[in-house]
């Protein structure tokens, strides 16, 4: 089999699981269509162990609403479960969701989540398609043909986003400005230490931070990010800044997070400029 059989093979391969998927889509039987969504509320928080393991995030106890019984269930974070809860606090909204008939396989993730039509690996699908086409191309018509493929719709795609970057973007720095502070303290220091295939060691370090808002929300939470010397950290006094609406958006660093947005659209802009430049080289190779 040569290379554009095999292309054919392969853009109609994953042609056929793409009509799959949107069809198992509009027939609502795709797992994410068959998955409960809830909305829970943590009720109490377990302070981290100095030393311990970020494994499964914060610990906590997470209440929700049975809709099949209307009864309050009352469950942890304990084990593989989901999104790891990073920062937490009594009362805090988080979602949960479970296999349609299956409540203990429930899951949590740090929002609440809207229903989902699950067109996520139909979509991936239609990209491998686009891949197998584009390459295909090349071989049939020539190799600027790729550069014309890859850097044509992507430049597009990157332009129609771009005004939501840059409307993100000055939401965010609006944020930032409007921000509470709070002085907190680094109440623990977590370790993992993971050895790879090879035998290689690494060691993750992750300071978890506590604040109370001025509105007395005790916030518990991860803190990797504008804190020096993550290791030495424990017992250390920080100044903290919070969205009064969710204090789950925190900096100790305002400027950092400033000038980290500034790069982000910045990037956005080079991305695209390159892209457009792909595409234009593989016109004038023609």
């Amino acid at each position: 089999m040569g290379w554009d059989e095999f292309l054919v093979l392969w853009c109609a391969v994953w042609g056929v699981m793409a009509v799959v998927g949107y069809g198992m889509s509009l027939a609502g039987v795709t797992k994410a269509q068959r998955t409960v969504r809830l909305t829970g509320r943590i009720e109490r928080v377990r302070e981290p162990r100095h030393g311990g393991s970020r494994t499964g995030g914060i610990s906590v106890v997470v209440s929700y609403r049975d809709p099949a019984s209307g009864q309050e269930v009352t469950v942890t974070n304990d084990g593989e479960r989901g999104e790891m809860i990073t920062p937490a606090w009594e009362g805090r909204e988080i979602g949960v969701s479970h296999p349609r008939g299956r409540p203990h396989a429930y899951r949590f993730s740090n929002t609440p989540e809207e229903p989902s039509r699950g067109l996520g690996w139909p979509s991936f699908a239609v990209f491998l398609v686009y891949v197998g086409l584009v390459v295909l191309a090349a071989l049939e018509w020539g190799w600027p043909w790729a550069l014309i493929g890859f850097g044509g719709p992507w430049a597009v795609s990157g332009a129609v986003h771009l005004p939501g970057a840059v409307r993100a973007k000055n939401r965010r720095i609006e944020r930032l400005a409007a921000m509470d502070t709070a002085q907190g303290r680094v109440v623990a220091v977590l370790k993992d230490v993971s050895v790879d295939d090879d035998g290689h060691t690494s060691t993750t370090i992750t300071p978890v931070v506590s604040f109370t808002t001025r509105e007395g929300t005790a916030v518990t939470a991860h803190c990797t990010s504008n804190l020096p010397d993550l290791a030495g950290a424990y017992g250390r006094a920080v100044t903290v800044h919070y969205t009064p609406a969710d204090p789950a958006e925190f900096t100790l660093d305002r400027a950092a997070e400033h000038r980290s947005e500034e790069r982000d659209v910045t990037f956005h802009v080079l991305a695209i400029a390159v892209l457009v430049a792909t595409a234009v080289a593989g016109a004038v190779f023609l």
